[in-house]
C-alpha cells in the first residue's frame, strides 16, 4: 500500500507562499533598516589633501577623472573612509543564543512531525 500524504488546499499553499517570501524578504532588509548591517564607513579626511597624500598615482588619478573627479578635496572622504569593525558581545551572544534556540526548535518539531509520519504510515509501536 503506497503512503498518500494529507493534501493541502490551493488557499493554505498560497498562504504558505506568501508567508515565507514575507520572512526572507523581512530577514534581508529589516537589520537593514535598523541599521544593523551595511557598508558603516567612517572617514577620516586629510587636512589640504592632494592626490599624492591621498596615495593616488597617476594611473589611479586617471580613473578617478574617468568618474568625473578631477579635484582630491572631492575624493577625499571616499578614499580615507574605512569600514567600522566594531561590534557587541551582547549583540553576539543574543544572536548565538537565537541561532541555537532556532536550530533546536527545527529539530524538535521535525522530530515530532516525523514521528507522526511513520505512526500514521506504520502504525502505533506494539
Amino acid at each position: 500500500m503506497a503512503y498518500k500524504p494529507p493534501k493541502q488546499g490551493l488557499a493554505g499553499q498560497i498562504f504558505d507562499v506568501l508567508t515565507l517570501l514575507v520572512l526572507t524578504v523581512g530577514a534581508l532588509y529589516i537589520p537593514l533598516y535598523l541599521g544593523l548591517a551595511g557598508a558603516a564607513k567612517v572617514p577620516n579626511p586629510i587636512a589640504n589633501p592632494t592626490w599624492e597624500a591621498l596615495g593616488q598615482n597617476a594611473t589611479e588619478q586617471q580613473q578617478w577623472a574617468a568618474l568625473g573627479i578631477t579635484d582630491p578635496a572631492a575624493a577625499n572622504d571616499i578614499i580615507t573612509a574605512r569600514f567600522d569593525y566594531s561590534f557587541s558581545w551582547v549583540a553576539l551572544i543574543v544572536m548565538a543564543v537565537l541561532v541555537i534556540g532556532y536550530f533546536v526548535m527545527v529539530v524538535r518539531l521535525s522530530d515530532k512531525e516525523y514521528r507522526e509520519v511513520i505512526e500514521e504510515r506504520f502504525g502505533k509501536k506494539p
